[in-house]
């Protein structure tokens, strides 16, 4: 059983966000990350591998130039926190739908050359996937229960429509991020507040936005009650 101490926070703030919480749907590619299934078939995540994976992301992302990072939110429950972290991290953020040949048609004005790309939705980012692919671009991705992992180099399972759930891991990515590149020596350090990487962030200035378009809205996913610790 994962104790709180070993966590990235506090296991209660996993619950109370739903970062667990899966869809009813559970993919080959996922089983692995799976703890059980509840009574009304919905999947429930392993919370110390989400935790454990957030740690490795983090670590990754520190490793590039935040000039060469993209984030790709193309949903609109994912691109408040998506944009907070941005900010925070000084990466790129592409929000809403990805035009094909960005990432491969230099010809294009809009043409960018990441080093690294982070998906929030691979169902909704193949296009990003499919152009990380062919120019040999590592991709992280958040995963629910219910997507593929093809092609994702770097797994983070999780509740990837809840927009608390995207504002922890996204609050948890940057805190994690700054502390690996040295930028922050503790957690004290950190002092965004979590509600910024929740709330709407249309005021955020700084983000470095490659392309936008409007993405559907995504229902929160249903918080569950007294759920135990999940096993490693």
């Amino acid at each position: 059983m994962a104790g709180t101490g070993e966590l990235l926070v506090a296991q209660e703030k996993y619950l109370e966000a739903g970062i667990h919480i899966g869809t009813k749907i559970k993919t080959p590619d996922m089983n692995q990350f799976i703890y059980k299934a509840r009574q009304d078939k919905l999947y429930v995540l392993d919370l110390k591998k989400v935790d454990e994976r957030i740690r490795v992301a983090a670590k990754f992302i520190a490793r590039y130039e935040p000039s060469d990072i993209v984030v790709v939110a193309s949903r609109t429950y994912a691109g408040n926190a998506a944009a907070a972290f941005a900010k925070v991290t000084s990466v790129k953020l592409m929000r809403g739908r990805v035009v094909p040949g960005v990432f491969t048609n230099p010809a294009r004005g809009d043409f960018s050359e990441p080093k690294l790309i982070f998906v929030c939705d691979p169902k909704s980012e193949r296009q990003a996937i499919k152009e990380a692919i062919r120019s040999g671009i590592p991709v992280i991705g958040l995963c629910d229960t219910d997507n593929s992992a093809k092609f994702i180099d770097w797994v983070i399972p999780c509740n990837n429509k809840g927009k608390k759930s995207l504002g922890i891991i996204f609050y948890l990515l940057a805190r994690e991020t700054l502390k690996a590149r040295g930028q922050i020596a503790s957690d004290d350090q950190f002092t965004v507040p979590i509600e910024e990487f929740e709330e709407h962030t249309e005021d955020l200035v700084g983000v470095e936005e490659v392309a936008e378009a409007a993405g559907a809205e995504g229902a929160e996913a249903p918080k569950e009650e007294g759920a135990p610790a999940p096993a490693a």
